[in-house]
Parts: C-alpha cells; structure tokens; sequence
C-alpha cells in the first residue's frame, strides 16, 4: 500500500486548484490548499508537508519568492507547475531550491508520476539524515529544530516567534551573510523600507537571551555594513 504524504499545493486559479486537489486526494494524499503566495507561506511555518506544488504567478507574493523561502527552511521537495515556458524561468525556479518544474498543461498522471518520484528519493535521504534532531554547538547551545526549542547550558530559552524564526533561519544557513531587509522579508514575509529598525531590536533582544556579546560574538555576528550570519560551531 501507498504510503500517504502531506502536499501544500499553492495556486491561485481555482478551478486547476479543484482538480488537482480532488486527483491527489483520491490518490489519498493529504492536500493543503493555498490561493495565495503569503498564504502558502503562512500554511507552510504551521503544518508539516511532505511535497509542496507551488505555481510561479502568484498574488501578494510570487513563486519564486516563496520557493525561496521555503528552501531556506526546509529540503522538502518542491515542485513548480507554471504557464511560463521559457528556459528562464525554470532555471530560475530551479536555482532557487525547487526540484522540478512542471509546464501547464500537464497529464494527472505525469504530475503523480513525479510526485511519487520526489516522495520516494526524499524518503530515502530523510532515512540518513539527523538534521531535525537538537544540534549541540559550543558555548553551552543546542537547537531542536523538531520541538523548536533552544536551550543554553541546558536552560530552556523562552524565545518569541520572530525570534525563534530568525534563529532557525540563520542556524540552518550557517556563515550564509543575510542584510537585515532579506531578513524581514523572509521572516515578515512583507517588503522592507528605510528606517525599519524590526530585525535590529528583535536580533538584539535574541542576543540577550543568548548571552551573546556582539563584540566577541559566539553564535550571531555582526558584518557590519551588510547583515549578520550565524558562527556557531556544531560539536
């Protein structure tokens, strides 16, 4: 028997949404839908997925965006089912994280044929990998990405949402520089003006739970002029 999976489908048009919807579902996967590319975001940061369909053209925040974004939290595998046939734009999806690209209109059958293909390699590589258990690093720090929970010295820290997301952001990418805008974006999934001093106070307020002093920083650093990374050394 088939084993059953998670899928986040992200599509504004309603009517290619329904259909694929009701095929996978009779393939009994578990379909999630989202009509926008905050909202796909949004359902993304709350559930567990297994695969994710997310369309390139979408309203409030685009595809390529969204690839983004999820790939910086996740090596869940995505998919992209587009109109958009130029070369471009699948290098583009695929440079971005994604793991296939789908050209509408496309079988139902192809698009499980695929589908069942990226479950069954991404079963196998999650089957050698640990990298959802708590990660050790020096100074007393360890992140359970699973439970989201942080602890130093093996106190528990209590950390804010946007703070345990830009932790988890920047951890998962380690020596990876991020501007403070890319920050906002990615975490506030909203665009980032002059004088927004958001990611400045809530890295702050991360650092003091931390313990981290900026001067001779142990996990986030300062690269003055262009944004922080994270330096933790995994033990």
């Amino acid at each position: 028997m088939k084993q059953s999976a998670a899928v986040l489908l992200v599509e504004d048009d309603r009517e290619i949404a329904r259909i694929v919807c009701d095929h996978l579902r009779k393939e009994e996967y578990h379909v999630t839908w989202a009509s926008t590319g905050k909202e796909g975001w949004e359902d993304f940061k709350l559930g567990h997925y297994d695969l994710v369909l997310v369309d390139l053209m979408l309203p409030e925040v685009d595809g390529f965006t969204l690839c983004r974004s999820i790939r910086k939290e996740s090596e869940v595998p995505m998919l992209i089912i587009s109109a958009r046939i130029e070369d471009e734009s699948k290098i583009r999806g695929l440079d971005l994280g994604a793991d296939d690209y789908v050209t509408k209109p496309f079988s139902l059958e192809e698009l499980s044929a695929r589908i069942g293909s990226h479950l069954r390699r991404y079963r196998r590589y999650q089957n050698q990998q640990d990298t959802e258990k708590a990660v050790s690093y020096a100074h007393g720090l360890s992140i359970d990405f699973s439970s989201k929970s942080v602890y130093l010295n093996k106190e528990l820290l209590l950390l804010t949402a946007k703070e345990w997301e830009l932790l988890c952001l920047l951890a998962k990418n380690p020596f990876e520089i991020f501007s403070k805008s890319a920050l906002y974006e990615h975490v506030w999934q909203q665009e980032d003006v002059n004088g927004n001093n958001t990611v400045t106070v809530h890295i702050k307020s991360l650092r003091a739970k931390l313990k981290d002093d900026t001067r001779s920083s142990s996990f986030i650093q300062t690269v003055w002029g262009v944004g922080y990374r994270f330096i933790g050394e995994v033990l």
